[in-house]
């Protein structure tokens, strides 16, 4: 469960953590981490195969990065977030450091202690920092919550489901297809 100490972070406190322990910072307020399990790394890499290889395929221009991977999304240094995956078409918000603005497309894999954080807070601070479109996926609801933000339109899909891709004209990922007996 993400753990809120009540006072301001920076970048800086993030990159002073110890070694091995991940936390998110989310308008100066460090958000703690817990390891991911394997049902939610299961999925993770499902999806970003499919993504993956729908974007060689097309020989399309943008990347698809998997967490851990460094999302700062305001011209700030208190906000820093690390997004299950992250698809990014604008290379130039890229670098070693990883993507500074809103990546267009980020999933997020909702675990027990990421509940609150992925379907409020997260989704607060993607829609206000211009992701054009936001997945909240949920293993134990067995739910897809698509936000595209673009249109301003929601919408709810089971495991059962093939759920369209907003960013993409011809990209539907079945969930059906996704293995998630463990």
């Amino acid at each position: 469960m993400p753990l809120l100490k009540n006072q301001d972070y920076t970048i800086e406190d993030i990159y002073a953590l110890p070694e091995g322990e991940r936390a998110e910072l989310i308008d100066g307020q460090i958000y703690y981490m817990a390891p991911p399990k394997f049902r939610h790394q299961k999925i993770l890499g499902e999806l970003y195969a499919r993504i993956h290889n729908y974007i060689k395929s097309r020989n399309g221009l943008c990347e698809v990065i998997p967490a851990p991977f460094a999302v700062f999304l305001n011209e700030d240094n208190r906000n820093y977030v690390e997004p299950d995956i992250s698809v990014v078409c604008d290379k130039n918000k890229l670098d070693d450091q990883g993507c500074h603005g809103a990546p267009d497309w980020i999933i997020e894999i909702v675990s027990p202690g990421s509940r609150q954080m992925d379907y409020f807070t997260k989704l607060f601070k993607y829609r206000t920092a211009h992701v054009r479109e936001y997945w909240i996926v949920d293993p134990v609801k067995n739910r897809v919550t698509v936000y595209n933000f673009e249109v301003g339109d929601t919408s709810d899909y089971t495991f059962s489901d093939s759920v369209k891709v907003g960013i993409y004209k011809d990209f539907w990922i079945d969930f059906s297809e996704i293995p998630l007996d463990i």
